[in-house]
């Protein structure tokens, strides 16, 4: 990892740093944006920042690959990481301080606690991922209370994530307003993500038919009738495109997450979904 005086923007490695900077704005008064990003930005990410900087007088991004979200079996080890690569875009955009601490700084040897919201963990994510969201909701807790913002941008992408964390800031009465930042993108459609790095040219061509699918899903969805089986066709058209694996296609409601029968309530229609060996997840609002 580069020492922080080599990145072009200002870089805190510590608490104790990040803490002096960020005091000292809020001893002149200024309000406080923060995005937490596990890094390899693209330009999702920076429309988060950008909704950030419309909303605050500083912008906070921090880079920390999250060991405690990853399961054994899964990419933490290969995720990308391009630390002065991501510094580089952040200077373009205006970042006034990137916090990139090491594990050690966020998970000292004697740590001991870990912080687990229930509900909107149980289905979904939380099934096929059982040990992710409490790896989330304990480094977000830490983030929040690290950095302490006025506003936090998190992606509606990952949907689920950002149900877990309107509600850890709720119920820890963190004194943060969440904001969520629309999903940004390719020209076919797929959602921006780091993990479609991963993707093959015939893989990335599959990938394509997932919005895709998506969008027909949520059209006849919106019609009311019976959810069963036209989610069941939305799983069928995925599989003969090329997926592997469908995990889930469900459709749910937007702010429990429980499982609807028919789009009778403003709902959520997300979907898991295995491309070669990667793992990609997308959502739209029925």
């Amino acid at each position: 990892m580069s020492d922080a005086e080599t990145l072009p923007l200002p870089a805190a490695r510590s608490i104790a740093a990040l803490r002096q900077t960020v005091q000292s704005w809020r001893t002149a008064g200024l309000r406080i944006g923060f995005v937490p990003t596990m890094g390899a930005l693209h330009a999702g990410h920076l429309s988060l920042v950008e909704l950030a900087r419309s909303r605050a007088d500083r912008v906070v991004v921090s880079i920390f690959v999250n060991p405690t979200q990853f399961a054994p079996h899964e990419d933490f080890t290969k995720y990308p990481r391009q630390e002065m690569a991501d510094a580089a875009k952040l200077a373009a955009f205006g970042v006034d301080l990137l916090y990139a601490p090491v594990v050690e700084e966020m998970y000292p040897a004697e740590a001991a606690t870990t912080v687990v919201v229930d509900v909107v963990t149980r289905r979904l994510d939380g099934v096929f991922r059982p040990t992710h969201f409490a790896g989330v909701a304990t480094i977000v807790a830490k983030l929040l209370n690290q950095v302490r913002p006025d506003v936090a941008v998190f992606g509606e992408k990952d949907y689920q994530q950002l149900l877990v964390v309107k509600r850890l800031a709720a119920d820890l009465d963190l004194g943060v307003e969440i904001l969520p930042g629309p999903t940004v993108r390719e020209a076919d459609g797929l959602a921006m993500s780091s993990r479609n790095a991963y993707l093959s040219p015939e893989d990335r061509a599959i990938a394509a038919s997932l919005p895709a699918t998506l969008q027909l899903v949520a059209a006849q969805l919106k019609g009311g009738g019976d959810a069963a089986p036209i989610l069941d066709a939305g799983r069928s058209q995925l599989l003969k495109a090329g997926f592997r694996e469908i995990q889930y296609l469900d459709l749910a409601d937007a702010q429990t997450l429980e499982p609807l029968a028919r789009a009778d309530r403003p709902a959520r229609l997300l979907v898991a979904a295995l491309v070669g060996q990667t793992r990609l997840i997308d959502n739209v609002a029925v």
